[in-house]
């Protein structure tokens, strides 16, 4: 018999960040909601690291830029999962991190909820972020799966007609358009006739720094990409006191400029990027953020804006999400009369980083300590670095990343 296609678009701009969550009712476990709150989060958290060492590891990416939200693909494999039954389900909380003996939907639906309530409690004037599910006219998905959708991932439905598929592309892309500001205008290229469904996760977020650069300071200058190559850049400057982390364990330079916002920008730079990505973990982000230090710098940061497209379905069959993409697929919580098949995970993300912040997230304070009687350090991201964006209060990582050239 032949499946209907199901696609899966993740969208993320980096002007972006945001936070999304979901699932489908089931019986909760007896374990209290504030663990069960916290399981998922320390999932999520584990998810991004995970993910980051696969797209790195991944041929495609050698000697790229990277640059993804995280959030943004749990959100839309949890939105999934709502749907999902028997061996997809448990391969899709598998490969999120979900205890499932210890984690029903239920709980996977409410923490995702409570986190996307938290962010709706901040100011929303830069910030767009949920999901939207376009079904085709002639598909009936069943009624308790909208729902959920709904209530939990706050999602917008539509109806289109697939057969008319560049009509229909046209109008995921306005719609994506729409929400990001522009910065993702063409999401979607091409539509196979058999597709029934669309569910999309879209997050933006722009974040002014705390401390803005000088534009009057910027001024041209070299990027070294490798040994054997170099490429102009618009280098920022700025003198000031920042908090900063050397770990000796992984011979890393670790910066925190903060957004005005409860959200921080990482940057990364490493005596060699391969042990960073190797061990990167959640524990180094709360270590770093724990005892930063206040240290007088004369710094220079990269101004750039890149944009990353990514269709992960061979990664996510590589992190055990494997029969979601085959006949195996198991997708009856969507529609039970009907036999569904995930077509494509497709992710993009963009970030741009300029003197008065980043189309990105974040924001904090910093303590200012007065060292001028000491000679002035000079901290000079010139070379390859990561990036990570997350939330101080709870470490959540939203976007994450390798700068291996600014231009491209």
């Amino acid at each position: 018999m032949m499946r209907s296609a199901l696609g899966i678009w993740i969208v993320s701009t980096l002007v972006c960040l945001g936070h999304h969550h979901l699932g489908y009712a089931q019986e909760a476990q007896d374990t209290a909601p504030d663990s069960r709150a916290s399981m998922v989060t320390s999932a999520n958290k584990e998810f991004a690291y995970r993910l980051y060492k696969k797209l790195a590891a991944h041929a495609d990416s050698q000697g790229k830029n990277i640059f993804f939200s995280p959030v943004s693909v749990s959100v839309a494999l949890a939105a999934l999962s709502v749907g999902a039954r028997g061996q997809t389900h448990q391969q899709l909380f598998s490969g999120l991190g979900f205890n499932t003996s210890q984690l029903a939907q239920a709980d996977v639906n409410q923490a995702f909820r409570t986190l996307l309530d938290k962010t709706d409690s901040t100011s929303r004037e830069d910030t767009s972020e949920g999901t939207a599910v376009f079904v085709d006219n002639r598909f009936k998905p069943e009624a308790e799966f909208l729902e959920v959708l709904k209530q939990f991932y706050f999602a917008e439905g539509f109806n289109v007609d697939f057969t008319q598929t560049t009509e229909s592309a046209n109008t995921i892309n306005k719609y994506v358009s729409d929400k990001t500001n522009g910065k993702i205008d063409k999401l979607v290229e091409n539509l196979d006739q058999n597709t029934v469904m669309y569910l999309l996760s879209y997050i933006y977020y722009k974040g002014k720094w705390a401390r803005p650069f000088q534009p009057e300071l910027t001024v041209e200058d070299m990027f070294n990409v490798d040994k054997n190559t170099k490429v102009p850049v618009q280098m920022m400057n700025m003198e000031d006191n920042f908090d900063s982390y050397y770990d000796l364990a992984i011979n890393t330079t670790v910066l925190h400029l903060p957004f005005n916002s409860s959200y921080s920008m990482l940057l990364l730079m490493p005596d060699n990027m391969a042990t960073l990505e190797n061990a990167i973990c959640p524990s180094h982000v709360t270590k770093w953020l724990k005892w930063m230090k206040t240290k007088r710098y004369e710094l220079f940061v990269p101004k750039f804006s890149i944009k990353t497209s990514y269709k992960l379905n061979d990664v996510l069959t590589e992190m055990g999400m494997t029969d979601m993409f085959g006949d195996s697929a198991d997708l009856s919580g969507i529609s039970g009369g009907q036999n569904l098949v995930v077509s494509e995970v497709v992710h993009q993300a963009t970030l741009d980083v300029d003197e008065a912040g980043a189309t990105a997230s974040a924001a904090t304070g910093i303590g200012i300590t007065l060292m001028s009687y000491q000679p002035m350090r000079v901290l000079k991201f010139d070379r390859p670095f990561m990036v990570v964006i997350t939330d101080r209060n709870t470490k959540n990582v939203l976007f994450m990343g390798k700068i291996i050239n600014p231009n491209i």
